[in-house]
């Protein structure tokens, strides 16, 4: 089992964190997050470090204690940095652009895909064949570049799609004669 809950959050200078009735509110130069605790994990800050610890020693307060520090941490550290993510579009004739408030996509089908960007949310197209995607919540950003991705999956024969930056997508041999 993981021990990622012994390790206390670090609040990063310009990021105000106040604990109030078992939720968590912190403001930064990036946005505001909101966390509600679980009734297993008891929470205080001490010394500007959020310290978390198990109420008892269930199986469930420990699988919380940590899922709980994990997420506070993630969304602290947003606060005072962007998460940002690059996507790769792979294939003849695949490109987007943004317009307005929209990210338009042209993947190959007969019509072109349009996504609206959510609020809090910055997307970038820093060349017709590659977006990035930046934002506060790590979650909210890793579901935007889901959602992108869901409309043409990388797939293994041709090596098309919309391909995640790192993500090496695995070819398979075509059919032989």
């Amino acid at each position: 089992m993981s021990r990622i809950g012994k390790h206390p959050v670090e609040i990063p200078a310009g990021v105000t964190v106040v604990l109030d009735n078992r939720v968590l509110t912190g403001k930064g130069k990036n946005g505001e997050f909101e966390f509600k605790v679980h009734e297993s994990v008891t929470t205080e800050i001490v010394d500007g470090k959020i310290v978390f610890k198990p109420c008892d020693d269930s199986k469930e307060a420990r699988a919380m204690w940590g899922t709980c520090r994990s997420i506070v941490s993630k969304a602290v550290q947003g606060l005072s940095t962007l998460f940002v993510k690059k996507v790769n579009l792979v294939g003849v004739g695949y490109k987007a652009s943004v317009r307005g408030e929209n990210l338009v996509m042209q993947l190959g089908y007969s019509h072109d895909i349009v996504l609206e960007i959510p609020k809090g949310i910055k997307i970038v197209c820093e060349s017709p064949t590659l977006i990035a995607v930046s934002g506060a919540d790590k979650q909210r950003v890793g579901e935007i570049i889901k959602r992108i991705q869901k409309f043409r999956a990388p797939e293994p024969y041709k090596g098309k799609g919309v391909i995640l930056g790192g993500q090496f997508v695995y070819r398979k041999e075509g059919k032989k004669k």
